[in-house]
């Protein structure tokens, strides 16, 4: 999905909403137990109900992973379940070396056919390159995360600033606003202003509002 297709679609919508797909398959509805795929069948109802709300959707690809090939297969079939005119997210964390992250781009990007994959950033731009290599699809980069274990590291000194600061400028520079997000937490509210004089034009996914605290305002200008 180009980025001009992704504006079309939160101005017909309305919303910058996403929907989490973090569906633990030991926690589904027990009247759903007798459909073959309870996930997928969970999946499908919360698609039906969210669609015409949302821009789109992000599949934590941890809880399809943890059940096997049956969990990939349910993966699977729910990212070809969301319309074609909303965004998917494969929230993967992937990032290594070059023809490891190589490998990560072709499954998220050819075999599961996302529009874009959450990557971690610590290894570099050689581990983050393969994703960005990739037409039309987007690479949606660990910025300043909603955890608190975001103390430990992003929210340290580094060099002129803090850390997340050193990452999101050095980053900006291997993509651009056409292939490259930022993955800033909801529950880090006082950094956004900061983040956005960082990266004027780029969009953000923001995770966090709900269980973990974190409310959502729409920054002037912003994404």
């Amino acid at each position: 999905m180009t980025r001009q297709q992704l504006v079309a679609q939160i101005r017909s919508v309305g919303s910058y909403l996403c929907v989490g797909l973090d569906s633990d398959s030991t926690k589904i509805p027990a009247h759903l137990h007798s459909h073959k795929d309870p996930v997928f069948e969970f999946n499908k109802q919360i698609i039906d109900a969210t669609k015409d709300h949302c821009v789109a959707y992000k599949i934590n690809t941890a809880f399809y992973e943890a059940d096997g090939l049956k969990g990939w297969e349910t993966m699977e079939k729910t990212v070809n379940y969301i319309p074609s005119t909303h965004f998917t997210i494969a929230d993967a964390k992937r990032g290594d070396i070059g023809n490891t992250s190589s490998q990560y781009a072709r499954a998220f990007f050819e075999t599961l056919a996302f529009d874009a994959v959450t990557v971690a950033p610590y290894m570099g731009e050689d581990s983050v390159r393969p994703f960005l290599e990739y037409r039309d699809k987007w690479t949606i980069l660990l910025g300043l995360t909603s955890n608190s274990g975001a103390r430990d590291f992003e929210l340290q000194e580094a060099g002129d600033g803090l850390l997340y600061e050193q990452v999101l400028m050095k980053a900006a520079v291997w993509g651009s606003p056409e292939n490259l997000m930022f993955v800033i937490g909801a529950t880090q509210a006082e950094a956004f202003r900061n983040v956005r004089r960082l990266t004027p034009d780029h969009f953000y996914l923001v995770p966090g509002v709900g269980a973990q605290g974190g409310v959502w305002r729409r920054s002037r200008g912003g994404r």
